[in-house]
């Protein structure tokens, strides 16, 4: 595997244990549908969390959530409801981005809830 790939499996299992702390419940983690992804899957009562997994090596100040752009954020909600619909689920849905930076053993988490809205689709 290569270097970046084990980093950012070892940045989602940071932010995976990082929302088990804050009493969070960890349904999936890299869900897929088809050619969509969702890092990690969480629940809080009444709510389920769609969340976006960043890991960098080091805090080069780059912008969460130019990482997190349009495009990834419409692949997103494409798996979120996707999500729904195959478990049936009937809950409001968040959508958060954990940014870990640094080497395994000594990571830095920055949460960011609420990270974006989806955009409201009209139908004709």
């Amino acid at each position: 595997m290569a270097q970046h790939n084990t980093l950012g499996k070892e940045g989602e299992q940071v932010a995976a244990e990082f929302l088990i702390r804050q009493g969070w419940t960890i349904r999936e983690r890299n869900w897929k549908m088809q050619n969509l992804e969702i890092d990690i899957v969480a629940e809080t009562p009444g709510r389920l969390h769609i969340v976006e997994v960043k890991t960098r090596s080091h805090d080069d100040k780059f912008d969460p959530m130019k990482a997190v752009g349009p495009a990834k954020r419409r692949h997103l909600v494409n798996a979120a409801n996707g999500y729904m619909a195959y478990h049936r689920l009937r809950l409001e849905v968040q959508y958060d981005v954990i940014i870990v930076v640094g080497q395994p053993g000594n990571f830095k988490v920055q949460f960011i809830p609420d990270a974006f809205y989806p955009r409201l689709r009209t139908y004709r």
